[in-house]
């Protein structure tokens, strides 16, 4: 599979820009329904996997979801749509980020992404580690000032450094943090995190609900959206999920979020907010294990759904 190289610095495109046919792409969409140009929706595949530091296989995550996609059905019960046959979805090769790392890799992910938003696209990012959000993150923010971020995660990732890596995936949220203020970010099913993060969330203005929080009170949503501003960035490590839901993560944490509250949540704030992006991060499948392969699609496809539905 060929890469999608990102316009560079000097406005000049490395090659012309292209997408993922059927076999490949997201749904496995024909061409009439999956065309850059006629889309609203971008996929934009970023297996960046450089600061794992318990299980791996990040990197081969966009693939593994855009191979189970393909069997997700099209139109949405809940919200009885067809999305991708009325807004059309295109997908990117993965994006080439050769031998980038840290810095200048987030550099090329911000481009790529700023490329896509000045389209008039709608982006979809799929992972590949964390440590991507805070490029695609930033590329949104510039675009909408009064942006939130609805972050959910087993961890905290607001770590300084991790073994000795500003940009080490530990590290994603307290990146963010040097851009925007810390008081727009709502953090769900937090439930592992170092005392220093502990201590950064109680003085810093982050609004985060542990897991034990949540499983001790009904009405924990209610918290959530007088936090958020009127444009929502979703930044959605699949580890905020219970580990039987979803096993294929680098280090699943007990007491995690269920599909059904977590869906609710999402539509709530897709009716209420307008999500104007979202990234899937940290999906590591394991071969010979399908299921999570197609639920972190299915909530890839269920976040557009959302998305889409706000800014109707």
């Amino acid at each position: 599979m060929k890469e999608f190289l990102p316009q560079t610095l000097n406005g000049i495109m490395n090659k012309p820009l292209r997408t993922l046919g059927k076999k490949e792409n997201f749904l496995g969409l024909e061409d009439r329904f999956s065309s850059y140009s006629s889309s609203k929706v971008v996929v934009l595949p970023v297996p960046y996997e450089h600061t794992v530091s318990y299980g791996g296989g990040t990197g081969r995550g966009p693939r593994a979801i855009l191979d189970a996609s393909r069997y997700v059905e099209f139109y949405d019960e809940e919200l009885e749509t067809e999305l991708c046959t009325r807004v059309g979805i295109a997908t990117l090769p993965p994006l080439a980020l050769g031998q980038s790392t840290d810095a200048r890799a987030m550099g090329k992910i911000r481009t790529a992404a700023e490329k896509l938003l000045d389209d008039g696209k709608f982006v979809a990012v799929l992972g590949g580690e964390h440590t991507i959000s805070q490029a695609t993150i930033r590329a949104h923010l510039d675009r909408y000032p009064d942006l939130s971020i609805l972050h959910f995660d087993a961890h905290a990732d607001l770590r300084q450094a991790y073994e000795g890596n500003r940009y080490s995936h530990a590290c994603v949220m307290a990146r963010v943090c040097e851009y925007m203020e810390p008081a727009r970010i709502v953090q769900v099913g937090i439930r592992a995190l170092s005392p220093e993060e502990a201590q950064f969330i109680r003085t810093s203005g982050i609004t985060t609900l542990y897991a034990h929080q949540i499983r001790s009170n009904e009405e924990w949503m209610a918290a959530i959206l007088p936090k958020l501003s009127p444009n929502v960035y979703v930044t959605f490590d699949v580890d905020a999920f219970d580990p039987p839901l979803m096993p294929s993560t680098g280090t699943p944490e007990p007491n995690g979020l269920q599909w059904p509250e977590t869906m609710r949540l999402l539509r709530q704030v897709g009716e209420q907010r307008r999500i104007v992006g979202f990234d899937v991060v940290e999906f590591a499948p394991h071969r010979g294990m399908s299921h999570p392969d197609y639920t972190a699609a299915k909530l890839t496809y269920k976040l557009m759904n959302y998305a889409c539905r706000s800014s109707e």
